[in-house]
């Protein structure tokens, strides 16, 4: 028996956490056994949640220890599956675009993106930040690196998996657009890993049309279609 990952490509909305982590528990009530429910980036407040005003963007952003990262680890064990959940974090007074891996009702793992393109950076200071440490972790026996969208267009390089690389993403391309580019992320996807897991969100405004994609040897074997919500369930 593999491992199962459900691939989230559900609406959020900016600036409505209650909404968005309704989203993950209706997820998680149609969860069909999976080990790992895994969303996009910055899923839980919306992409374009901050307005790059650090006095507001600093009540947007949560900690690691805040109760909303309590409320999503109570969710996880009560419910007996692990998350992969997209956040806008802040620690102390500086902002990350980070990506949360709760493991049996624990934050295990934090990643934060090491690339510039989450944010408008004509407008922020110092206080928006990136890292430039990347990781891999284990899970259940799995080799897993995690980057977080443009993180493997500038820098992929970084990043080598034995098994599995998790590509959150949020891009809102036309479909026009995706027709085009779709086959550009497998090849990129494919530099790190033989198989890969990569996870768009939908929005209304702007218009994202979501899609969820499991990568094997540089081909599509499974994706979820466009413009609709769903769970694309893989077993790797």
């Amino acid at each position: 028996m593999g491992v199962k990952f459900g691939l989230v490509s559900y609406k959020f909305i900016n600036n409505d956490i209650e909404y968005n982590i309704s989203q993950i528990e209706k997820a998680i009530k149609e969860k069909n056994g999976v080990n790992m429910l895994c969303f996009g980036e910055a899923f839980l407040q919306g992409f374009d949640a901050f307005n790059w005003n650090y006095n507001h963007d600093k009540d947007v952003a949560i900690t690691q220890s805040s109760k909303t990262m309590k409320r999503l680890e109570k969710l996880s064990l009560d419910n007996k599956v692990d998350l992969g959940i997209g956040y806008l974090e802040k620690e102390e007074d500086k902002l990350y675009s980070s990506y949360a891996i709760i493991i049996e009702g624990k934050l295990k793992y934090n990643y934060r993106r090491i690339s510039k393109g989450w944010k408008d950076y004509t407008k922020t200071d110092f206080h928006y930040k990136e890292v430039n440490k990347v990781f891999n972790f284990n899970y259940k026996g799995l080799d897993i690196a995690i980057a977080l969208c443009g993180d493997l267009w500038d820098y992929s390089e970084k990043f080598k998996a034995k098994d599995l690389l998790l590509w959150p993403i949020y891009v809102n391309f036309s479909l026009k657009q995706w027709q085009k580019l779709e086959r550009e992320y497998v090849i990129q996807a494919f530099k790190v890993a033989n198989q890969a897991l990569m996870i768009n969100s939908l929005s209304d405004d702007p218009k994202s049309y979501g899609g969820s994609f499991y990568f094997k040897k540089g081909n599509i074997l499974q994706k979820l279609d466009y413009d609709q919500e769903g769970i694309l369930i893989v077993e790797v």
